[in-house]
């Protein structure tokens, strides 16, 4: 077990795999547009855990960490970690963005154009999109050109390393603030779909 475990690849095909026993077990005699939508909000929930679990991730423990971590050992995080960190927390974003509108505007829901325009019974989870695409746009406008230059993947000077580590920082700490009401008005819209 520790040879897959220990694998990230062989771990996420082993999930995948319980994932499609579960589907085959529980839905196999449904498998059909309906259920499609179903498993598009399930994809939509993991790429936003994934998301939002990096965006705290950096919010609760690299930010306030970064300063205490001594001059010699902080290349480790710039060079390795956060670049990776960054890259999945981008793509899961555009991921959600993406899957979400798709759910949204999907022939069984076909809420979008509701949703976008605040009217009446959806003015839940129409506020919760626009937060959404907000901080999505924020990762790939702001933060992520931002960090490039911070974390030296485009050459600029010790100060344009500085100021973009200070801009990134502040987007990010925007889209972990839109965050609360962002998840509240996502979780609540089926109690609440006003």
């Amino acid at each position: 077990m520790a040879n897959i475990l220990g694998n990230l690849n062989r771990a996420l095909l082993l999930g995948g795999g319980l994932l499609l026993l579960a589907l085959l077990i529980f839905h196999g005699d449904a498998l059909n547009l309906y259920w499609f939508n179903y498993f598009l909000r399930f994809f939509h929930a993991l790429c936003g855990v994934l998301w939002i679990g990096l965006l705290y991730y950096f919010n609760f423990v690299q930010i306030p960490t970064m300063p205490k971590v001594p001059a010699d050992l902080k290349p480790a995080v710039s060079k390795y970690i956060a670049p990776e960190a960054l890259f999945w927390f981008r793509w899961s974003a555009l991921a959600t963005l993406v899957i979400g509108l798709a759910i949204a505007g999907a022939p069984q829901q076909h809420y979008l154009v509701e949703a976008l325009t605040f009217q009446a019974g959806y003015r839940n989870i129409g506020t919760g999109m626009w937060l959404g695409i907000i901080m999505a746009a924020n990762v790939w406008m702001f933060i992520w050109p931002a960090q490039k230059i911070a974390l030296g993947i485009v050459d600029a000077s010790a100060d344009a390393k500085a100021a973009a580590a200070r801009k990134a920082m502040l987007f990010s700490r925007t889209n972990f603030v839109l965050s609360f009401p962002m998840l509240y008005l996502m979780v609540t819209r089926a109690g609440f779909g006003a």
